[in-house]
């Protein structure tokens, strides 16, 4: 079940460091994920394809309205996480209220973080750390014509129009 897959940062630590005695590689990236498009599910597809394990943090209610204003999120940070636990790619889906990952990638020790290409990776938050831990930060190129933004406005207008 998806929900089996959102998990407490306690417990996945103790999850990783399992994973990691293993000899297993942790991805891990992070994001608000509103509205779920397939630019996002092609993004975590090949994060996924990084390591033997992907791990999404996702962005609170509350984290998202600091980052997007009052409007946003679309959906609750349950409704998000459950659509993203239930994709195949997504191993398990953790939820933080800061305004940024750092605090979940320093406790989670990731072997490879991932942000996408808009995002300069020697300007992604947590790289140094994760260097400084003999991890990589990789970028994963972006895809045009695919935003949540965009596909709000898309509605609003559509919206509009049929009034």
């Amino acid at each position: 079940m998806a929900q089996e897959k959102i998990k407490p940062l306690s417990e996945l630590v103790l999850l990783i460091t399992d994973k990691k005695k293993e000899g297993k590689k942790v991805v891990f990236t992070n994001g608000c994920f509103d509205l779920l498009h397939a630019g996002h599910v092609q993004y975590l597809e090949e994060a996924r394809r990084m390591g033997d394990f992907l791990i999404v943090g996702l962005n609170s209610d509350r984290s998202v309205r600091a980052l997007k204003g009052t409007a946003r999120p679309i959906n609750t940070q349950t409704a998000r996480a459950v659509v993203l636990a239930a994709l195949e790619c997504v191993d398990y889906v953790t939820i933080f209220n800061e305004a940024d990952p750092l605090a979940l990638i320093t406790a989670l020790k990731p072997d490879v973080l991932v942000k996408g290409s808009d995002w300069p990776a020697d300007q992604v938050i947590g790289s140094k750390e994760v260097k400084a831990d003999g991890g990589v930060v990789k970028t994963i190129r972006y895809i045009p014509g695919y935003s949540t933004s965009n596909l709000i406005e898309k509605i609003r207008s559509l919206e509009v129009c049929s009034e």
